[in-house]
């Protein structure tokens, strides 16, 4: 676990860490805990990212989405370099404190995805097709609304 997990209290057990009233996230071994962000207004998923414990207190203090980059190894502020910020309107915690999601207001052309989309959700999986065939993915037509290049430059990553 992250040393900046001490931020936090140490995680509960039991009935305290599932109905109890104080804050005691679950860090993986990685020290990041699991963030969906979900469009305030309609309840679209919008991306998964991850947080740490610093990425996590500066969420809830600043109410703006901030994430730990696994590729980078870093702390990053949602829309810092593109304009695409995320004002986190609620948060909630899971039973076991090892998941967030955020409700958020998007920012900027209202992409959260790095690819210029909406959503990092922009393609469905057949079900009911053997894997083994290597089934073909489909688009849910949520089509670039910014061209990533011009934004992040030629070699973008999947950290938005």
């Amino acid at each position: 676990m992250s040393a900046d997990a001490t931020l936090f209290p140490p995680p509960g057990r039991g009935a305290e860490l599932e109905e109890g009233t104080t804050l005691t996230p679950r860090f993986d071994a990685a020290g990041l805990i699991t963030c969906v962000a979900v469009d305030a207004a309609t309840g679209e998923v919008l991306m998964l990212a991850h947080m740490n414990a610093e990425a996590l207190a500066l969420t809830i203090a600043t109410r703006e989405a901030h994430y730990f980059s696994r590729s980078r190894g870093t702390l990053w502020k949602k829309g810092e370099t593109s304009g695409h910020t995320q004002k986190v309107v609620e948060m909630r915690i899971d039973c076991d404190q090892d998941a967030v999601v955020i409700r958020v207001e998007m920012g900027g052309t209202g992409a959260a995805c790095h690819t210029g989309r909406r959503s990092c959700f922009y393609r469905t999986v057949p079900l009911g097709a053997e894997v083994s065939a290597a089934p073909a993915l489909g688009f849910t037509g949520d089509a670039p609304r910014f061209d990533p290049k011009a934004v992040y430059g030629s070699g973008h990553g999947h950290d938005h």
